[in-house]
């Protein structure tokens, strides 16, 4: 580091109005090298041991209902039509009802729908479920044909 001094003269010697961008540069070199190591450290992932997805057989009780949508629309209770979205939720509700006052387990809903169906029907069998309360709603899938797929 250099430094002026005055002259032997006494004249004051010109001032240096120029920035000395060296020390400027360092310090964020070393503030890029701190943040570099210590980002790593900070960042931490929570370790967890996802699971397998495995297809599990549902095994469908006697009291559960299980709700179908075919490709047209239409709704099906246990395999039997149901006219109407308003009819449907008051099915549900008595259902809710006559096993909550029988004091056994509140049925499950299962819903079947077509691969071809809206998701708007679908929708709606969940909408109509959640009106009458009822608490736990599942969807029933075909396990997939990896053979059939194989050319």
């Amino acid at each position: 580091m250099a430094m002026q001094v005055a002259s032997a003269e006494g004249d004051e010697p010109e001032l240096n109005t120029t920035i000395n961008t060296t020390p400027l540069v360092d310090v964020m070199l070393v503030l890029l090298i701190i943040f570099l190591i210590t980002i790593p450290v900070i960042v931490k992932v929570v370790p967890v041991n996802l699971p397998n997805a495995k297809n599990i057989p549902t095994t469908t009780k006697p009291e559960n209902i299980v709700l179908a949508v075919d490709k047209d629309e239409n709704i099906y209770w246990n395999n039997q039509p149901v006219d109407s979205n308003q009819e449907l939720i008051q099915r549900l509700e008595d259902a809710m009802l006559r096993a909550y006052h029988s004091g056994r387990a509140l049925p499950e809903v299962h819903i079947r729908a077509d691969k071809d169906v809206r998701f708007e029907a679908v929708g709606r069998l969940v909408y109509d479920a959640q009106r009458a309360s009822v608490p736990k709603i599942g969807f029933l899938t075909e396990p997939q044909n990896t053979a059939a797929a194989a050319p």
